[in-house]
């Protein structure tokens, strides 16, 4: 990211969090288009909802420190990727390749590297996948290009990821052996939940595309029964 001249008379802090806080407004007004237009296509939509999220400055000053690096704007812009994150919650793990696919493909995006917790889980169970990716935003100097991270996961992946983050910030990430067994165990839980709940959407689907299929055939035959 390099900083606008014009931006040398602001206050470095508030103009660096300025790009970010617009990077997340960019990413989100995109995610919207791309599922609305999915739902206007296919009658299906992918994405639940939506969150976003600006790191605090006592986060960004906790994560610098935790890895070793001093506390500085250029520190925070290059070795940071999750200052400015979005995460999206859809219903099914089909879903998270597909909405993957369709923000990768977007001409101003620029994927720098992905994560796939959901092929590679973490050892305490934890599933989502995550990209870092850039996006332009124009300034009357130009395009800054700026870091988003973007994780993409299932409600019930969500919901196990919630409860964990609470158990580690309420233990400091000492959490006791039996709880991070019982973590662990839920995650399971989580994989079959999302494996039954995809079984089940598809054969509601073929269930639906049958009965569509008959109904249509059940018209063309009155229409021709009339002629």
């Amino acid at each position: 990211m390099n900083i606008p001249k014009s931006f040398n008379q602001m206050d470095q802090w508030k103009a660096v969090m300025f790009l970010y806080n617009s990077a997340l407004k960019e990413i989100n007004t995109k995610i919207e288009i791309l599922n609305n237009e999915f739902v206007h296509i296919y009658s299906y939509n992918p994405i639940e909802h939506i969150k976003s999220r600006l790191k605090t400055p006592e986060s960004i000053v906790k994560k610098l420190k935790s890895d070793g690096r001093e506390v500085t704007i250029p520190n925070m812009i290059d070795h940071l990727s999750d200052i400015a994150g979005i995460r999206i919650i859809c219903s099914f793990t089909s879903d998270i390749y597909r909405i993957a696919d369709m923000i990768a493909r977007q001409s101003d995006v620029t994927v720098l590297y992905v994560k796939d917790y959901i092929k590679n889980p973490k050892p305490n169970g934890y599933k989502s996948y995550h990209m870092v990716v850039t996006i332009p935003i124009y300034l009357s100097e130009g395009p800054v290009d700026t870091k988003v991270e973007i994780q993409i996961r299932t409600v019930a992946m969500d919901f196990w990821a919630s409860l964990e983050h609470k158990i580690y910030y309420k233990f400091e990430g000492n959490a006791p052996d039996f709880l991070e067994k019982e973590l662990k165990a839920c995650a399971d839980m989580v994989d079959l939940l999302d494996a039954k709940m995809f079984s089940l959407n598809e054969a509601i689907m073929k269930i639906s595309a049958e009965q569509r299929m008959k109904e249509e055939e059940e018209f063309r035959q009155s229409q021709e029964a009339q002629k």
